[in-house]
């Protein structure tokens, strides 16, 4: 990957026996043995509170947890095995707060790979909670999966290339998916004007519309240039495009993608409290494919 020794961070998968992360497990499988990497499957027992008077619950109640986490990972194991036979699984069962754990396990990970909806110890895995917060935090990408997405796995693979240091970070994911994958890379670079906007109408601005589209271009080119050289069998498409909102256009671009890779622009009172607005649209509106968050390295 992008950060770090591929070989040595498996894909680790989130389980807690709900079929969406079954979904999240399936894709994790493939993506891990594309990668050459283990696939490492994790179940924590993020408990629910007994009542108000209860700090701590009781080791038969904890126990009782644990019990059906190993049970889950024994059935996603076994799904794992059964989707792609040559994958080399690790298990691991956990008694913490879902995404702190998740955080932390991220920091040895290639990828974090989670389904959208969950329960038991994911039971609070709801795109705009838990899966924003970690997606927001993570130490490595997340893959967040929506229902039914398991199987996608033909198509492009797109990528918002956008010029900061994550748009480059986020490419190289791309580039890296793509590979394994045998896909085409679509780079999109969106850009808006607001000398071009409506207040100009009517005003000869085709000329500074296309310099810009001009400029972009040589720029996108100069992003994707190490890349294309390392990777030098992933077909490459390019598009520019005008766009008030980048969600827009990324999804336009990704009507028939297996996957949508962009870089994750945190804001808020701490940085990278919140996800940037693309992203976190995306989380919210993706429904065809998988959607990989790409974070600062820290």
């Amino acid at each position: 990957m992008t950060n770090g020794n591929r070989a040595d961070r498996p894909v680790v998968a989130g389980v807690d026996g709900s079929p969406s992360a079954m979904d999240a497990t399936r894709w994790a499988a493939r993506q891990a043995v594309r990668l050459g990497v283990p696939l490492r499957l994790l179940y924590v027992a993020d408990l629910p509170p007994l009542n108000p008077h209860v700090t701590a619950p009781p080791p038969s109640y904890a126990s009782a947890w644990l019990d059906s986490g190993r049970k889950w990972l024994s059935e996603a194991e076994d799904m794992a095995t059964d989707e792609v036979p040559e994958a080399r699984v690790e298990t691991d069962v956990r008694l913490g707060q879902t995404s702190d754990t998740l955080i932390e396990e991220s920091r040895s990970a290639s990828l974090l790979v989670l389904g959208t909806r969950g329960y038991g110890g994911f039971r609070r895995l709801l795109v705009g909670s838990v899966a924003s917060t970690v997606a927001a935090h993570a130490a490595c990408p997340v893959v967040v999966l929506p229902a039914g997405t398991a199987t996608v796995d033909t198509g492009d693979v797109v990528v918002g290339a956008d010029g900061s240091a994550l748009g480059v970070e986020a490419l190289g994911l791309g580039f890296d998916v793509a590979a394994a994958r045998r896909a085409r890379l679509v780079a999109v670079r969106v850009w808006h004007e607001s000398l071009a906007d409506a207040a100009w109408s009517g005003l000869p601005v085709r000329d500074e519309l296309d310099k810009v589209t001009e400029q972009e271009l040589r720029a996108l080119r100069t992003d994707l240039l190490p890349w294309r050289e390392k990777y030098p069998d992933v077909e490459v498409s390019e598009h520019v495009v005008r766009a008030g909102k980048p969600a827009d256009a990324l999804l336009d671009a990704a009507r028939h993608a297996q996957l949508i890779v962009v870089g994750s622009h945190g804001r808020g009172v701490v940085s990278g409290t919140l996800l940037g607005s693309t992203s976190q649209a995306l989380l919210h509106t993706v429904t065809t494919c998988p959607v990989a968050i790409v974070r600062p390295r820290e």
